[in-house]
């Protein structure tokens, strides 16, 4: 069982900290407001904010946030998903007092310049187009507006630049000030520093005094209803080769079958060579580069797909061949040997990932974030050991049933 320390400051603020023998601290915020939190007129604005608070605080000009932490050797970031917003450091622990006090900054206190906001508003919009030039990456972001059509789970990250160019400092004070509470916000610590001094720290920097008069957001997204019967979409771009994503809904982040599930996409087209599709398709067939199976797992919901490219003339070949090792796991009990050795693969990969330690940091406080809960790596692998071969059969005969899937093809 790993040591861990938990707290719930009087502003509200969730404190996880999980000690390690490194010089090195991970810390965070995790703001519990990504894309699906955005208003319909809202387009981009979760991913835009994440921008936007890099370029000036009540304290600090844009220069002073970007050098704050290189100065000493350490790095910031953030990125922006469909359900939260994570701001990271990565600094020797002498230096976690400077990026605490940094990330706090930037979080809590930025100010949203119009100058500032005018000049970026275009950088995000050139990120924009340089991702239409991808195919295989934007097939991704249609896909999950297929299978959730209307809702904001099915909404771009990057938003729309005409709307972007509309924004002002008014419109992202209201969004911060609507989601950027220490209430709706976890904050994670992994490294050698004493949770005393965590505590402290965070304390002085956000007094329960300074947020008295902020209502605490009140979270009460509706369910997201993905497409339960599938459908079929191609889309001419005139690219070399075609590019595939079959797939369909799957879970919530609570449901229990969700460990068959992430031993089944491991069997499936997990990051092994021996993965059944990367049998099939490359190895046997020749087909395809690359075949990779992905889960998407938000706390209410989730969906799965499968990504291949190949010739266009081998896409139907491709379709059978896929769709027959579905039915192999939706019709077939895994033998005891079979099951044993997924478990085996899938708890490896989860133990060695636990030596990537900023990854690692980051699933720490993103599971506390969203479940309230330390991402116990002991119990996650004692939950794949205990999944039996029918559980595995049960859901790939739910997920995998040909009714349910929705295919995107570029071509």
């Amino acid at each position: 069982m790993t040591s861990y320390q938990q707290i719930t400051l009087p502003c509200g603020l969730r404190v996880i900290h999980e000690p390690s023998t490194s010089q090195v601290v991970y810390c965070g915020y995790v703001v519990c407001a990504g894309t699906r939190h955005e208003e319909d007129a809202d387009s981009g604005m979760a991913h835009f904010i994440e921008h936007m608070t890099f370029k000036g605080t009540e304290r600090r000009r844009a220069c002073h946030i970007t050098n704050g932490l290189e100065r000493v050797g350490g790095d910031l970031n953030a990125y922006t998903t469909k359900q939260e917003t994570v701001y990271y450091a990565t600094v020797l622990k002498e230096d976690f007092a400077r990026a605490a006090d940094l990330l706090t900054d930037i979080v809590f206190h930025s100010t949203f310049p119009q100058t500032e906001i005018d000049k970026e508003v275009e950088v995000i919009c050139d990120e924009i187009e340089s991702y239409k030039d991808s195919p295989s990456e934007i097939i991704f972001d249609e896909f999950e507006a297929m299978m959730f059509p209307a809702q904001p789970l099915g909404r771009d990250i990057l938003g729309q630049a005409d709307r972007l160019r509309q924004y002002t400092t008014a419109d992202a004070l209201r969004f911060v000030r609507r989601y950027y509470h220490p209430a709706n916000t976890a904050f994670y610590v992994y490294g050698d520093v004493p949770f005393a001094r965590i505590v402290r720290t965070l304390e002085r920097l956000l007094p329960a005094s300074d947020f008295s008069a902020t209502p605490v957001p009140i979270m009460n997204q509706p369910i997201p209803q993905p497409r339960l019967v599938g459908t079929e979409r191609r889309v001419k771009r005139g690219t070399h080769q075609a590019h595939v994503l079959i797939g369909g809904p799957t879970f919530g982040g609570r449901d229990s079958r969700r460990f068959a599930l992430l031993l089944l996409n491991n069997m499936l087209g997990g990051p092994g060579m021996n993965s059944r599709l990367n049998l099939s398709l490359r190895e046997k067939a020749g087909l395809v580069y690359s075949v990779d199976s992905y889960l998407n797992t938000y706390p209410d919901t989730g969906f799965w797909n499968v990504y291949f490219g190949c010739d266009a003339h081998d896409i139907a070949r491709c379709r059978r061949l896929l769709q027959r090792e579905l039915n192999r796991f939706a019709e077939q009990t895994l033998s005891p040997v079979q099951l044993r050795a997924a478990q085996k693969q899938l708890c490896g990969q989860i133990g060695i990932s636990t030596d990537a330690a900023e990854g690692y940091a980051l699933a720490l406080g993103k599971s506390f974030a969203h479940y309230h809960v330390h991402r116990e790596v002991d119990q996650l692998i004692q939950h794949i050991q205990a999944i039996t071969a029918e559980e595995v059969r049960a859901v790939a005969a739910e997920i995998y049933a040909p009714e349910r899937l929705t295919t995107l093809i570029y071509e």
